[in-house]
């Protein structure tokens, strides 16, 4: 590769971190852009490619600062947030630890991730409940702050001994698939045990298979063929923000209410293709809830529910 299509890839790197909240890498990745541009002498509009990069610097110096100092996010009354996890729990007939963490992971829909945190963590306590708390964990600082928290947030249990390395790796290996959909090549380390085997790739492979009545894949995102409306005939993907067993939470930005108009309460949707980090099939499911939300960061969006109904 030549030393000008160098600089065009580190270039588009740095863009895609930055679009992706990762500051340090993208700052990183500029400044190496900047010392690739130097070290052309004849470089065509070198100036100008210079002052362009050093403007993308500052503005992410910028928006460090403004993220530092910023404001947190807006925080319901305990009693407004109770009420949350009262009307979109779903589920009947769960244990203890499943009904709180279908409790959390409302809070977290509605952007009251200070408190969606605080009970997660507690939930990961619990051997039942611990993956699936984890995995909603990293959906919040996706969700709240950036892909670089996630990572780090990774980093701390791979350092501890909370998980078991077959645990361990289902986490790592939903959020290098949530990573990867983001245009982000990120490697994270593998659990020792997971590491060390040389047939670790078949033996997750198969323990990561679920029992079809009791547990369900990892949705990362989901496929809707509309049979009516503005995308009629087509398919539109949409990213699963959060999971709760059965239950897909989505939060559609209101620059797109015109396409899930139709999606009304209680509508069962025929064609749903499901994208997980080991499959892809096809489904049906229904529209548990479709509601506005009134307050915090997704002001304005919607939260989508769909329960999967058949895979």
């Amino acid at each position: 590769m030549d030393i000008k299509q160098r600089i065009k890839t580190v270039l588009q790197e740095a863009e895609i971190y930055r679009s992706q909240g990762l500051i340090g890498e993208a700052h990183a990745k500029y400044e190496n852009a900047a010392s690739l541009i130097h070290s052309i002498e004849k470089l065509k509009n070198k100036e100008n490619l210079l002052k362009a990069v050093s403007d993308k610097i500052q503005a992410l110096d910028s928006t460090r600062k403004k993220v530092e100092k910023g404001p947190a996010t807006p925080e319901l009354s305990k009693k407004a947030q109770d009420l949350i996890k009262n009307l979109f729990t779903f589920s009947e007939n769960k244990d203890e630890a499943a009904a709180a963490l279908e409790g959390a992971v409302a809070l977290a829909k509605f952007g009251q991730f200070d408190r969606a945190l605080v009970e997660l963590n507690e939930l990961l306590e619990k051997e039942s409940t611990r993956v699936d708390a984890a995995k909603n964990i990293l959906r919040c600082h996706l969700a709240s702050s950036s892909a670089e928290e996630a990572i780090n947030q990774y980093h701390q249990w791979y350092s501890g001994d909370l998980f078991q390395s077959n645990q361990l790796e289902a986490v790592r290996g939903y959020l290098e698939d949530i990573l990867t959909k983001k245009g982000l090549q990120v490697s994270l380390p593998l659990p020792v045990d997971v590491a060390s085997s040389p047939d670790a790739e078949v033996t997750l492979e198969v323990e990561a298979q679920p029992e079809p009545e009791e547990e369900f894949l990892d949705i990362t995102s989901i496929g809707i063929t509309f049979d009516s409306g503005p995308r009629k005939g087509k398919m539109v993907e949409f990213d699963v923000n959060f999971q709760s067993g059965n239950m897909l939470s989505l939060i559609i930005s209101k620059k797109d209410q015109v396409i899930i108009e139709g999606l009304k309460e209680g509508l069962k949707i025929k064609e749903i293709q499901f994208f997980s980090p080991i499959a892809i099939f096809n489904g049906s499911g229904m529209v548990a809830s479709k509601t506005q939300i009134k307050t915090g960061p997704k002001q304005g969006d919607f939260c989508l529910d769909i329960r999967i109904v058949s895979s």
